[in-house]
């Protein structure tokens, strides 16, 4: 078959479409046929270079297809299923795993980075990750909706408690985890603000559901935060920009309210002043993808069109090279998928 590999690392050159051997799955596997893999900014990072990632390797963690064939153990899904894949590895025989908190196993890692992921034509899985779509779901927005939606769940639900009517800022509208979050604070009629870098990107956070936008190259988001809220602040802070970020985010906080993160896209180090973290009583979460549970949680609510994924732009896989340049200029609103 033909797959993408970076057999060391660097820029796009790194990234080499060539042929590899055809997987052959286990008895309790499901082997199938990619359609399209969404990429990530975590593409880009492995691609830089990670600690534990092992070469040659196979970038790509949202994956959605066709089901080729069936090993003789599995029982959930048959040959010529549209479906989905979760993007996790995890043992699913831990206390974690069996208690229904994949992602504290010892062994999680997402697709495409502890592991080989969907940059290629077959691949073979567990039957627990993969999960059938509607027909009325293509490929390109299935694979569009696993890891960033699955993210924003955890962050808001299973890490910030999010209740109905408070108010949330997310960060970076543009961004998969943006678009995610805006959708799913909707679900809890939350009064929702977020930020973009431009008119057009501005004007498609507020076609997502967004009450108030902020253009973060030309305002304050603390002090505009505050404009917003009559001094009062946010309940939930979704972050996961990092370093650029931070210190506005924290601001924005009311008191008791909670900051919650899954990333550091401009960088990890930041600084946390204690007196302000303890006298105005913040909530400062780490949140790390997320359960099977609120995977499918969440896929409800995109099957019954309540929260819908968004697709920027499309490429053929073995133009991934110029996909990653893409994406390395932040230019897109919405996922950039690799169709092999």
């Amino acid at each position: 078959m033909k797959a993408v590999r970076i057999h060391e690392f660097g820029g796009p050159e790194v990234l080499h479409y060539e042929d590899i051997p055809d997987p052959k799955p286990r008895k309790d596997q499901v082997l199938i046929r990619v359609k399209a893999c969404a990429m990530n900014h975590l593409d880009i990072w492995v691609r830089k270079g990670l600690p534990g990632v092992k070469l040659p390797h196979i970038l790509g963690s949202d994956i959605a297809g066709e089901v080729v064939e069936v090993g003789e153990y599995v029982t959930a899904v048959k040959p010529g299923q549209r479906i989905l894949i979760a993007p996790m590895h995890f043992c699913n025989h831990c206390v974690q795993c069996t208690s229904g908190r994949q992602n504290q196993c010892r062994e999680f890692t997402v697709l495409g980075n502890g592991v080989d992921g969907g940059n290629c034509e077959l691949m073979a899985v567990p039957e627990v990750n993969v999960i059938p779509i509607p027909d009325n779901l293509g490929f390109n927005q299935a694979a569009s909706v696993p890891l960033v939606f699955l993210t924003a769940m955890h962050m808001l639900t299973g890490r910030a408690s999010i209740r109905p009517g408070q108010t949330v800022l997310v960060l970076g509208a543009n961004s998969g985890v943006g678009i995610a979050g805006i959708q799913i604070a909707k679900l809890y009629n939350a009064t929702v603000i977020t930020t973009a870098g431009d008119e057009k990107k501005m004007q498609k956070a507020r076609e997502l559901g967004a009450d108030h936008v902020i253009n973060h190259y030309k305002q304050k988001i603390g002090d505009e935060v505050r404009k917003i809220t009559n001094k009062e602040g946010v309940d939930i802070v979704v972050e996961h920009v990092g370093a650029a970020t931070w210190e506005e985010s924290l601001k924005s906080l009311k008191p008791g309210g909670t900051l919650v993160t899954c990333g550091a896209t401009t960088g990890p180090n930041v600084s946390l002043e204690l007196r302000f973290l303890y006298s105005r009583q913040f909530n400062v979460l780490g949140s790390y993808m997320g359960t099977m549970g609120e995977l499918y949680e969440v896929l409800r609510h995109v099957f019954s069109g309540k929260v819908k994924p968004v697709v920027d732009r499309t490429f053929p896989l073995k133009e991934i090279r110029a996909a990653h340049e893409y994406m390395e200029k932040s230019q897109m609103f919405g996922k950039i998928v690799l169709n092999p």
